[in-house]
């Protein structure tokens, strides 16, 4: 039982050591991944306000009106001394433009007037505003005529007696908020940007309580979408960032690891690999030829070898027959056989040069006859 159980042990212990190291492996690149798209993610939703923040403009500026006038004259007519007038600053934190480079503004003015007797009886007036550069140079002007809006005397009466309990609590006051659209497409000057204006209101008898100057945007094109539908556009720019994002960090990974998609390398290693794959050919073309040549001669030298061989040995035998003779025989028959004495000799002349020569072309010593083993020698294809 125990040595059965011993190799099950053993083998449980590296599966769980192997399980432990890959669960270690999968939980740290995880752990990575993780992390790199946290920061994918909070790049993207940077680079989405921040262009948010420098794209989209101001879309409304609100600013009060303090009105001014002179005072040295003569009070005892209900009238004042000039018209109000009230200068506005189109600069925020006396840095930043309101209105950008452009970009269409609707500017209007709102008055809030009581219903007195006396702005009953003015009826209309003129309401004049001018824009200025940073230089003082009146870039713009324009002029809007208003008034109250008429209400006969019993309905009047009714609002008051309607609304009576609120008048005498305070919670509700007799007054009319009179809204006069000076600019309905302003558009400031990149080379002469407007820096502030100059409202005036042309009339000695107006009386007001307060008054806003209002500056509202109106987009158009990718603006327009961002205002109208802005989680909509915020989701689609983190989306659209977060993409582009991690299509640059998955090329920068496989740089990394793989040296790219298409790697320069790699082609140059296919070429080089091609280059020697041809050289290797035209050597081994080169070897073979050169096999063959070398096959062909080393047979037709044994042939001819041969031929000298029995040549020589027939030599030799009728050497020994005529040295058998007695001398008469031999003085006799010299002068037959000088020819063919004379070819003996230079077949045994022509011998050892054939001999040499072919030991010259071989570089090893000739086959004996009957021998069928052929010798390769070196030869110029093994330089390449």
């Amino acid at each position: 039982m125990g040595a059965t159980m011993g190799p099950l042990l053993h083998w449980l212990h590296d599966v769980a050591a192997v399980t432990l190291l890959k669960a270690r492996r999968t939980l740290f690149q995880a752990g990575i991944l993780f992390c790199v798209l946290g920061l994918l993610l909070w790049v993207s939703i940077f680079l989405y306000g921040s262009f948010y923040y420098s794209y989209m403009p101001t879309v409304s500026f609100s600013t009060p009106v303090h009105f001014y006038y002179s005072s040295d004259c003569d009070v005892s007519e209900q009238v004042l001394c000039s018209f109000p007038k009230a200068n506005i600053s189109f600069m925020k934190n006396e840095r930043d433009q309101v209105m950008a480079y452009g970009q269409p503004y609707r500017i209007s003015l709102e008055l809030e007037m009581p219903e007195s007797p006396v702005n009953e009886m003015l009826g209309m007036f003129m309401v004049k505003m001018s824009s200025y550069t940073k230089g003082g140079k009146t870039v713009s002007s324009v002029g809007r005529s208003t008034m109250l809006h008429y209400r006969s005397s019993l309905l009047q009466t009714l609002g008051t007696l309607l609304f009576s309990p609120l008048l005498l609590s305070g919670m509700a006051e007799q007054k009319q908020l009179i809204q006069v659209e000076l600019f309905s497409e302003y558009k400031t000057n990149a080379y002469q940007p407007t820096v502030g204006a100059v409202i005036e209101i042309q009339s000695k008898r107006v009386q007001i309580y307060s008054s806003q100057l209002r500056i509202h945007a109106y987009f158009t094109g990718i603006r327009y979408v961002l205002y109208t539908f802005p989680l909509t556009s915020a989701v689609i720019g983190v989306a659209t960032n977060f993409a582009f994002l991690s299509v640059i960090v998955l090329f920068s990974y496989l740089q990394f690891i793989w040296g790219g998609l298409w790697p320069p390398d790699q082609v140059r290693v296919r070429v080089m690999i091609g280059d020697n794959t041809r050289i290797q050919q035209r050597r081994e073309e080169a070897r073979k030829r050169m096999e063959r040549e070398n096959s062909q001669k080393e047979l037709d030298v044994p042939k001819v070898i041969g031929s000298v061989n029995e040549s020589d040995f027939q030599g030799s035998d009728t050497a020994a027959e005529l040295s058998s003779k007695k001398p008469s025989v031999i003085s006799d028959a010299s002068g037959d056989d000088a020819p063919d004495t004379k070819e003996e000799e230079s077949h045994d002349s022509k011998e050892p040069d054939e001999k040499d020569g072919s030991d010259v072309l071989d570089g090893c010593p000739l086959p004996h006859q009957g021998e069928t083993t052929l010798r390769q020698r070196p030869g110029p294809w093994m330089s390449l």
